[in-house]
């Protein structure tokens, strides 16, 4: 069983470097304490991200069936309902009935995540993800469709909470990033399969009831998986401080949990890393219990601000609006592929899986801020490249063509996994919970916000004027990036708590 131990004297082992570990405070137990190392077994540490990153595949696949689907229950031949004459605000509806369900999910979650945690949360998001697939694939009537949207997109909400706390709490901090990274790769290949799923069902009488019961399935593995799976050793000893659980009864059963999270490479110290956890929580003064206003102020304020404002301008900066004109660009420049608007889909889909890739193999060697500030200087010269072709080039579809995979690729690079990563990093972990339901809910809302607003402000000044607009947008993010978000690499979640907060 591959493993990742501490020895001193092998040079394969994951040390810091001394300065990078010095802070002013001598008397803080986080930096004295030897926190170099975490033991884990490779197998052991990738099971528990496994199941709860299958909340972000269906989150994808919900995106790429629904554009099939809103093709096969319009059709009057393939529809196989007797209410297929939808009209344009019907099929609105059909298509953002789950981003109104995630909205009311991530305040559902700032309510409930801290009674239930992290492993019980995401249980309810496989439940809720289940029933509204079922609902939706098998309603008999429009209304009957829309609460099943509807339901599966509170399961959203509750997945994109609960997904990254988990893995953030669980992982070993110096394969943290690259596991949490990976959820945004599950993500896009759900995505890439619910194309194909639009693809291989279009065709098909009642087609996108197909789509959306293929994920019904995958959500009971995902609730199965997780049920298994034990509670983060983090939450549990945080309710201990608390007073919320018996202490000795929380310490023995985070180490057992602890074991079964990292195996029998790190049986020896696990008390020990328990221990020093629970040290690090109450220096933190997490003993305390969590009021609203707090949220708004000191660590956590700076938190939310990291957290949010990275969400924020991962989707104002104009992504939903740039993959909408993906398949105009490509028939202009002449792919004929681009004649079908669910292989356009897939093309850029396998676009996104490969960039997300890359990411996903960097980020824990490369950093957090290189690669937002390399990807983000990537998204801004495709805007500004994107208004030139429709303003002064527009003989030149090349031009749009080169700015659509540049905007795709450096998206993928960036905001898309390393946003995911930073808010689940950040938080305080008293205040994790409803910090991150904050950021969540903000994801969805400026979302919902850009989606809604595109097609008003494009008749109002035009597509060229809205794409640098975009631009102007992606160089305020750009300045965000640099002066406001720290570099979490490598570190554990408590020495980002205690050094960069």
């Amino acid at each position: 069983m591959a493993s990742a131990t501490y020895d001193p004297e092998l040079p394969m082992v994951h040390r810091k470097d001394v300065t990078e570990r010095e802070i002013d405070s001598a008397g803080e137990p986080l930096i004295n304490g030897d926190r170099s190392c975490e033991s884990y077994s490779v197998r052991a540490a990738i099971l528990p991200f496994l199941f709860p990153a299958l909340g972000g595949a269906l989150y994808g696949y919900d995106i790429g069936a629904t554009s099939g689907a809103t093709i096969s229950v319009e059709s009057s031949t393939l529809s196989g309902t007797t209410w297929y004459n939808l009209s344009s605000l019907e099929i609105g509806l059909v298509v953002s009935g789950s981003l109104y369900g995630a909205l009311i999910g991530s305040v559902l979650a700032f309510a409930i995540a801290d009674f239930l945690g992290r492993r019980r949360e995401l249980i309810l998001s496989s439940v809720l993800y289940f029933v509204g697939a079922l609902l939706t694939a098998l309603a008999p009537d429009f209304p009957v469709m829309m609460v099943g949207r509807f339901v599966y997109g509170i399961g959203i909400g509750l997945a994109m909470h609960a997904a990254p706390m988990y893995i953030a709490e669980t992982a070993p901090s110096h394969i943290r990033g690259v596991l949490i990274s990976l959820k945004e790769f599950f993500i896009v290949v759900g995505m890439l399969f619910g194309y194909i799923a639009g693809s291989l069902f279009v065709d098909l009488v009642a087609g996108w009831r197909y789509m959306y019961a293929t994920s019904a399935p995958v959500s009971l593995i995902m609730g199965i998986g997780i049920w298994w799976l034990p509670p983060s050793p983090r939450w549990l000893l945080l309710c201990a401080i608390q007073g919320k659980r018996n202490m000795l009864d929380a310490k023995e059963f985070a180490v057992c949990c602890l074991c079964r999270l990292r195996g029998q490479a790190i049986d020896s110290s696990a008390s020990e890393q328990v221990d020093s956890i629970l040290d690090e929580l109450s220096y933190a003064d997490q003993e305390k219990q969590v009021t609203i206003s707090e949220i708004f102020k000191g660590k956590c304020l700076k938190a939310l601000i990291i957290g949010a404002g990275l969400v924020f301008f991962q989707q104002v900066t104009g992504q939903p609006s740039v993959l909408y004109y993906a398949a105009t660009i490509l028939q202009t420049a002449g792919f004929s592929a681009a004649s079908d608007a669910t292989r356009v889909s897939v093309l850029l889909g396998l676009l996104k899986l490969v960039m997300t890739g890359i990411a996903v193999l960097v980020v824990d060697r490369v950093g957090r801020r290189p690669l937002l500030i390399g990807g983000v200087s990537g998204i801004v010269i495709s805007l500004f490249l994107l208004s030139s072709y429709y303003t002064l080039l527009k003989d030149s579809p090349f031009v749009a063509v080169i700015a659509l995979l540049l905007y795709v690729g450096c998206y993928q690079l960036s905001f898309g996994p390393i946003g995911w990563l930073m808010i689940s990093e950040v938080f305080p972990l008293r205040l994790r919970g409803r910090g991150l339901s904050i950021a969540v809910l903000v994801n969805f809302a400026s979302n919902a916000l850009v989606t809604f607003a595109f097609s008003p402000l494009e008749a109002l000044v035009g597509t060229g004027i809205l794409f640098a607009g975009f631009g102007v947008i992606a160089v305020a993010s750009l300045l965000f990036i640099f002066f406001v978000v720290p570099e979490t690499k490598g570190l554990t979640l408590e020495e980002i708590e205690a050094k960069i907060l």
